[in-house]
């Protein structure tokens, strides 16, 4: 059907141009990291006849790596207000000039002879991934049928971890991974930026923005007709409408106000908690011992890149996989399932890696640990995180909600990326055991305190958040009655 076809096309087209530069950004820098070191000591040798000390040379790097979380920050925390003033696809749009600004940048920095480009150019696709990373579950969420939700709004996860994967293959050294090809590397992210550019505006805006946020009704449902058909609307139409009569008199709400709000307690903890984790877990640190582990295991240097492709394939796998089951499966069993099994995997690749050279099996166990543990990152917090933010605030809430996630997406992988030296260092083959106290815990607060959200409209999740938040001042004596209900109704 057309309006199948164009739900698709919207969900590739966000995606493409979404979260897959995310995934996409945070793997093309790896590749050529000795050749724009190399390039940074050149550029200033001919600047002042001086060559940079090893030390400098390492600090700049870092600091060119450190820049993309910052720059994700400042894009978290500029999203909430984009998705308000100028729409959830304009958004997305508008983003795209961050990246090919920076994909201009860093493909002429060599040129230029100037490594402060690729400086400003990392800054500038950290915006764009921030942005993105808000903005593109909360567009496809609210274009989602009820009953595909889930499914729809995980695709940004499919996306990043498509973009991981792609990332590593043009990185190899055989495409564009080579010392005379690295500013074409980094430049190569304009690509998805003018595809999505091509397509996106031929499709439509959010429904629910149209109509709860602007109060357009009739491009609301020419919008539901796109991506619906003409059948089946009035129930879903009914639904929109009790949510603008709910949110009927207020206005977008600044994420200092969801602090302060006692009818949103239990969501803001929840997401708090659980983007605490995403980042907190330890995934991201398996890449770092991947390469270590299979060089152990009795790989070929050479041929590690390519293995290495593996870990990114296994994240896009069970992010696939958890699209095709989120909506059968529910949300809250895959996101307590996979917070266990890391757990689980921790314990026995710490063991693995203390063993590592006593026993000659121990590396295989280790790279298979990193495989599993990737896993059962995709398989469940890796997409569902990013959906809960859309199903548990109402449309008025959820922007400043995706500017607190996002925040704190962005700070903890900048306090991990620094910290995790530092771990390894004082605890060695213990390293992973801050990663398994978060993942022990993210699972007591999901099994003890998070409700299922699966096949639920906003309302009734709302209701079901509403109880729960009032139901401890009803039992500690200063409830104030309906009428505060009310004014606080999600």
């Amino acid at each position: 059907q057309l309006q199948s076809k164009n739900l698709i096309l919207t969900v590739c087209a966000a995606g493409i141009g979404g979260t897959f530069q995310y995934g996409y950004n945070i793997s093309i820098i790896n590749a050529p990291t000795s050749y724009i070191q190399t390039f940074m000591n050149q550029t200033w040798l001919e600047r002042t006849g001086a060559p940079l000390e090893s030390g400098v040379v390492l600090l700049l790097w870092s600091f060119t790596v450190s820049v993309y979380p910052l720059g994700g920050l400042a894009g978290a925390v500029a999203a909430g207000p984009m998705a308000v003033v100028l729409g959830r696809k304009m958004s997305l749009l508008v983003n795209n000039i961050f990246v090919i600004t920076a994909a201009v940048l860093s493909g002429f920095s060599q040129m230029a002879k100037s490594f402060e480009m690729i400086m400003l150019s990392r800054f500038l696709t950290g915006v764009n991934a921030g942005v993105s990373m808000n903005i593109q579950p909360m567009y496809l969420a609210e274009s989602a049928p009820k009953k595909l939700r889930g499914a729809v709004a995980m695709t940004s996860a499919s996306f990043t971890a498509l973009g991981l994967v792609l990332g590593q293959v043009v990185g190899l050294r055989e495409l564009l991974g080579g010392e005379e090809k690295w500013p074409l590397l980094l430049a190569s992210n304009a690509v998805p930026a003018l595809i999505q550019l091509m397509v996106l505006p031929w499709l439509p805006e959010s429904p629910r923005y149209l109509l709860i946020d602007r109060g357009d009704r009739e491009s609301c449902i020419s919008a539901l007709q796109k991506l619906r058909g003409s059948s089946d609307l009035e129930e879903e139409l009914e639904e929109m409408l009790a949510e603008q009569a709910a949110a009927k008199g207020q206005r977008a709400k600044k994420p200092w106000e969801l602090v302060r709000n006692p009818a949103v307690r239990w969501q803001l903890m929840s997401i708090i908690v659980l983007s605490s984790a995403m980042q907190l877990c330890g995934n991201d640190s398996m890449y770092f011992y991947a390469a270590y582990v299979f060089q152990e295991a009795g790989i070929p240097q050479d041929t590690i890149p390519y293995v290495v492709i593996g870990t990114g394939s296994c994240e896009l796998i069970a992010s696939v996989t958890c699209n095709v089951i989120i909506d059968y499966a529910g949300r809250r069993p895959l996101l307590l399932g996979g917070y266990i099994l890391m757990a689980g995997w921790a314990i026995v690749f710490m063991v693995a890696l203390s063993q590592q050279t006593r026993l000659i099996w121990m590396p295989y166990l280790s790279m298979a640990c990193i495989f599993a543990y990737i896993l059962s990152f995709g398989i469940g917090p890796a997409g569902v995180t990013g959906v809960l933010p859309t199903e548990i605030f109402d449309q008025k809430s959820r922007p400043a909600a995706y500017m607190i996630c996002g925040s704190l997406l962005w700070i903890n992988l900048f306090l991990v990326g620094t910290a995790f030296p530092f771990i390894v260092k004082y605890l060695a083959h213990f390293c992973y055991v801050p990663f398994l106290v978060v993942c022990i815990c993210t699972a007591v607060y999901i099994g003890l305190f998070l409700p299922e959200t699966k096949g639920k409209s906003f309302l009734e999740i709302s209701e079901e958040f509403r109880k729960r938040n009032f139901r401890a001042q009803s039992r500690g004596g200063f409830y104030t009655g309906p009428e505060e209900i009310t004014s606080t109704t999600l």
